[in-house]
């Protein structure tokens, strides 16, 4: 195929039409509310109505709730890669501490409730998905970037890793399970202050074993 067939393809492939695309967002946003919720086996017409569609409306822009659950997957870590390149600009413009942008960030991907993907991450979601892999990448570069500039500054400890900042954000931030716990959500901040603080240099004391690494969260 030349170069304008190729071209004059291209331009026969209709584009989403803004409504279509609008109904899309709303249904991996209401997805990931009630994912948090209630679980990653929420029924799929409680999502539809949520997200203000019809049922049809959730089906025919997602073909299972595989593909459902992957977008809500991919939607949190562009966020959450968002924040974090934010913060690394914030951190070489000047704008803050390379500390203080990593503070910042913990504590807006908290609110991305980015602990409720791991019960996600179940024997049937594919996380090796080329879409993923690609966002993953993304993700665990920027906030790499931004430890390292903090740990140059001589302001984050040095025997951690990518990987021990991403286990206790998650775990502090993922819904505890029972009704007794209803109301923990507004602890979440208060206690990942407490944490932060432990990543300061001078650090008060020495920590036992290996810093986890991305690596080592991906084999276990």
């Amino acid at each position: 195929m030349d170069t304008a067939t190729a071209t004059a393809t291209q331009r026969r492939v209709p584009r989403p039409r803004a409504d279509a695309l609008r109904n899309r967002e709303r249904i991996v946003g209401a997805a990931r509310e009630m994912f948090v919720e209630h679980g990653s086996d929420v029924p799929l017409d409680e999502i539809a109505r949520r997200a203000g569609v019809g049922n049809a409306t959730v089906y025919r822009h997602f073909a299972d709730r595989a593909e459902l659950v992957r977008q809500v997957v991919l939607a949190v870590t562009d966020r959450v890669a968002d924040h974090a390149e934010e913060g690394i600009a914030a951190a070489d413009s000047g704008e803050s501490t390379a500390f203080d942008a990593l503070r910042a960030f913990v504590h807006a991907a908290a609110d991305e409730r980015i602990g409720a993907l791991c019960p996600m991450l179940s024997a049937g979601f594919d996380p090796y998905h080329p879409d993923l892999l690609e966002g993953r990448e993304r993700l665990e570069g920027a906030i790499a970037g931004l430890m390292d500039r903090a740990r140059a500054a001589g302001q984050l400890r040095t025997d951690i890793a990518v990987g021990d900042l991403m286990i206790a954000l998650s775990q502090l931030s993922r819904p505890l399970p029972g009704t007794a716990c209803v109301n923990v959500d507004r602890f979440v901040h208060r206690h990942l202050q407490l944490f932060l603080d432990g990543l300061m240099t001078p650090a008060r004391s020495e920590l036992p074993g290996e810093a986890a690494t991305l690596e080592d969260l991906r084999r276990h």
